[in-house]
């Protein structure tokens, strides 16, 4: 279910079986690949997949700016869901600013395409206006480009 007012949603029909997606999402090092956009890359993954497990990347950008927060995964159903967020970290320990929850979803839509979902839920409209003004669109966008370049080489 989506909130107008508090996520962001990116959904696409990509021309990849949701197993190889899956495992770009899971892997840490298939995940460094795509993760952001480019020029942007990450330098460190680490994905502990069970509710509650690490999920954590360091993201690089081209002037030198690093951005990277420990979260937990929340829901983890094998292909088909991810739900992870920022909001505690490991060990269920409360996070100073907790951002959004993310929930990303891979369903069959035949003939080998996937119907891939990523919804970024955020705290409060001025957190998902914040995130709108960093560049959600585009850079999801992107990423979910680099996901499927990546994905269609497995």
């Amino acid at each position: 279910m989506t909130d107008a007012e508090s996520d962001l949603v990116l959904t696409r029909t990509l021309d990849v079986p949701r197993d190889k997606l899956w495992r770009c999402w899971v892997e840490p090092e298939l995940l460094k690949q795509w993760f952001c956009p480019k020029p942007w890359y990450v330098s460190e993954a680490r994905i502990d997949l069970r509710p509650g497990g690490e999920f954590f990347t360091l993201m690089n950008g081209p002037d030198g700016e690093q951005f990277g927060e420990a979260g937990v995964f929340l829901e983890v159903v094998e292909k088909e869901r991810l739900v992870f967020t920022d909001a505690f970290r490991p060990g269920w320990r409360p996070s100073s600013r907790a951002f959004m929850a993310a929930e990303v979803l891979f369903e069959d839509a035949g003939a080998g395409q996937t119907r891939y979902t990523a919804r970024a839920m955020h705290w409060s409209v001025e957190a998902r206006k914040e995130h709108e003004a960093m560049g959600f669109h585009e850079g999801w966008g992107k990423a979910t480009d680099q996901l499927l370049a990546l994905a269609r080489t497995l």
